[in-house]
């Protein structure tokens, strides 16, 4: 199961993550975000994890400046698209920067599902978060979680990280429920909104193994 901690921003969190066995480490350029950083602060980031795990762009309907400069820095292996991107967006960002491209989307009930059809074969994989609650400016790391069952609903080989919500305490009811091929952790791995607590990163590894 891939596991990717979101919304690093310091060497000692971007190490525990590693150590406890992340396949992917998230860097968060969204300026309202908690977890925003720079691309020159990813860029020195990103080099403690060469090779051992695959490092994430996440951005929220960045433009082509922007993302250019990001990728130019930072060197991701992929590129998340958070925001209300279009499949022409995803099309074009991959042609663009020659790199996969995630694509998140907000979940509540069953029929939000169906926002994935026109992104399929164009997406190189999918995350399923939880609709932001009411005045929230942040499309993820809410600390929300939603309905695990709906996705019994998906095709069997959709590709996708299960988000939204997850913590040590509740992962092993996720993984029973959905058994999704990835998990995506940011807020529940946090002393307080982007601070990573290394402590809490360990307990959700230790919950997932257990699982």
């Amino acid at each position: 199961m891939d596991i990717k901690i979101c919304g690093l921003k310091t060497e000692e969190a971007v190490a525990a993550a590693l150590d406890g066995g992340a396949t992917h480490v998230g860097f968060i350029f969204f300026p309202k975000s908690p977890r925003n950083i720079d691309p020159e602060t990813a860029r020195r980031l990103r080099a403690g994890v060469e090779g051992r795990a695959s490092a994430v762009a996440v951005t929220v309907d960045a433009d082509d400046a922007f993302l250019d400069r990001i990728v130019a820095a930072m060197r991701p292996d992929m590129l998340q698209l958070h925001g209300k991107e279009t499949p022409e967006r995803a099309a074009e960002l991959k042609a663009r920067h020659g790199l996969p491209v995630m694509k998140a989307f907000s979940i509540s009930e069953a029929g939000d599902l169906g926002k994935i059809t026109p992104f399929v074969g164009v997406a190189d994989r999918f995350l399923f978060d939880a609709k932001p609650p009411a005045g929230s400016e942040l499309p993820g790391g809410n600390g929300v979680a939603f309905d695990w069952t709906v996705l019994d609903g998906l095709p069997a080989d959709t590709d996708y990280l299960l988000s939204g919500g997850l913590n040590a305490g509740n992962v092993g009811d996720a993984i029973k429920l959905a058994n999704p091929p990835g998990l995506d952790i940011s807020s529940g791995v946090e002393s307080a909104p982007g601070i990573k607590d290394v402590e809490l990163i360990r307990q959700f590894f230790r919950a997932v193994r257990a699982a």
